[in-house]
């Protein structure tokens, strides 16, 4: 469309303004517009230069500022008032930057997006929501943490796993347990998993008394967790404490007999 290629073409003009945002379609004037930390439904699709779409969501459900989306569609969907449509042309800042996002999106590509503001309500709270939905939430964060911990971008890896954690629980707002034992049990898992994972991001930040805790915790859900074991066991040695370290290790060992640490096989003979 004539909108379309006059965001793309008159970027270079504009090098400024790294997001630029038209309102296609204006809601009443006594619409509302979300907040930090709302929950928002939007319906968008973005495409590249070529017009390729790379995403579509005729439902896509996120927090603002929880960093479940990039930070352009954020930043796009806190100007909307309910309603509104309009076409964001996002600089890969914004977007995916020099990492791009495999196997769809190229690095520093920028992205044209068509957002419409459907909805938007206060978050709900984790204790308020069945099981079931806990469940997928937390998942969807674990993920997000992934997808930022593989772009090496450590604390926004962490802030999605503490997130998912929060929504891991099968508690009451009394404090009673809500679940059945196969849902105990699945959210045991879920957040074995996030703690682990907690753990190393931590350990990326620096942060290794953090990590040593959250190492912690792990075994507290799940004693015979290997990989929490060996990285408990070496924090513990790094720290000089090497009577427990031993004794994790030793445990770590009976479970996984050869394995690495930081790169160096260790082996129930080095200790």
């Amino acid at each position: 469309c004539q909108i379309c290629h006059h965001l793309f073409t008159n970027k270079s003009q504009q090098n400024d303004r790294l997001l630029r945002k038209k309102v296609l379609q204006a809601s009443p004037e006594n619409a509302l517009t979300p907040a930090w930390g709302q929950e928002v439904t939007l319906k968008m699709q973005g495409v590249l230069e070529d017009r390729t779409v790379v995403e579509k969501d005729c439902k896509l459900v996120f927090v603002i500022g929880e960093g479940d989306v990039n930070q352009a569609l954020e930043e796009c969907t806190i100007s909307m008032k309910q309603g509104e449509i309009a076409l964001l042309l996002a600089d890969s800042q914004y977007t995916y930057g020099h990492l791009g996002r495999e196997p769809d999106i190229p690095a520093w590509a920028p992205l044209l997006y068509q957002p419409e503001l459907l909805d938007f309500r206060e978050k709900l709270e984790p204790l308020s929501l069945p099981i079931p939905d806990r469940i997928r939430i937390g998942n969807q964060k674990r993920e997000r943490g992934n997808f930022y911990f593989q772009r090496e971008e450590y604390g926004m890896a962490a802030q999605a796993y503490c997130m998912a954690l929060d929504m891991l629980t099968t508690h009451t707002n009394d404090s009673q347990r809500c679940a059945s034992e196969e849902e105990d049990e699945e959210v045991n898992d879920y957040r074995v998993k996030c703690l682990n994972n907690l753990a190393a991001a931590q350990l990326k930040l620096g942060q290794v008394d953090e990590a040593l805790h959250t190492s912690r915790d792990v075994l507290f859900l799940d004693p015979q967790n290997v990989k929490a074991l060996f990285r408990k066991g070496k924090l513990l040695s790094d720290k000089g404490e090497y009577e427990e370290a031993m004794e994790t290790l030793k445990k770590a060992l009976k479970l996984e007999p050869s394995t690495k640490v930081r790169g160096v096989t260790i082996s129930p003979e080095h200790i």
